[in-house]
């Protein structure tokens, strides 16, 4: 498997979402980014970034940004790829930052856990404007609806980490020399949130929030685990963004 980020910009949030109860009333720029996969059996997407139109029509106060090489279409196409060529897309869950190019889908098979969506479909009033792209299970592609850890593809696994939305999981990959990398998604927005069990400020139950950093944490007690935050702009510019490519 060869991997390789895709930006899809930079928004705002408040200090205090990031890390729950910690400074808030301060404003931070953080990263957002979906991750191209090169698999034996096709192309692979986990999430596919924000629209900016529709971020800046619902969500100004976010005040997004392609402004670190986005869009994602842009990384796709680094690789001459467009997204009517992905076969498979990957949703840690279905929040506007993450499936903002669903709508340019073809024919891909959309892997999302079945309480994801059905929480997607009906929020909760304070999860309603995160939950506010509702252009994801469009015409074209095939929803494949999961209910617990399972590996979608050989070597990619989707493990359920909840608390931060209702179906929330990450994203292990497993290469042929037992190499293994961890997308945490949205259960651990940073490395500090990570090694410090700080859950973000947004979530849907903030027990499991603190389950699912826990698990993560005991799956990196492996040494073959590299992990990746989705939201670190510390880390950000460490990572293989596209056109660069890391081997798994």
């Amino acid at each position: 498997m060869k991997v390789s980020l895709l930006t899809s910009g930079s928004m705002l949030i408040d200090h205090s979402q990031l890390f729950w109860n910690h400074d808030p009333g301060r404003s931070i720029r953080h990263p957002v980014y979906a991750v191209l996969i090169e698999h034996p059996d096709g192309r692979v997407l986990i999430d596919s970034g924000f629209d900016l139109e529709h971020v800046r029509s619902v969500l100004p106060f976010v005040e997004a940004r392609e402004d670190i090489g986005g869009p994602v279409a842009a990384g796709l196409a680094a690789f001459s790829i467009g997204f009517e060529q992905i076969d498979y897309l990957i949703h840690t869950h279905l929040h506007f930052d993450h499936v903002g190019g669903d709508r340019l889908l073809s024919a891909a098979t959309v892997f999302v856990h079945r309480e994801e969506m059905r929480q997607a479909r009906v929020p909760q009033s304070f999860e309603a404007l995160s939950y506010s792209d509702q252009r994801f299970g469009g015409d074209g592609v095939t929803l494949e609806l999961i209910d617990e850890d399972t590996e979608v593809l050989p070597g990619i696994s989707m493990l359920e980490t909840a608390g931060h939305s209702a179906g929330h999981c990450s994203v292990l990959l497993t290469g042929p020399s037992g190499r293994e990398i961890l997308f945490c998604g949205d259960a651990a927005y940073t490395r500090r949130n990570f090694e410090r069990t700080i859950i973000s400020g947004f979530h849907l139950d903030p027990s499991e929030s603190v389950r699912s950093i826990k698990r993560l944490q005991r799956l990196a007690r492996r040494d073959s685990v590299t992990l990746f935050f989705p939201h670190d702009m510390g880390e950000f510019s460490s990572y293989p963004i596209s056109p660069a490519v890391l081997d798994v």
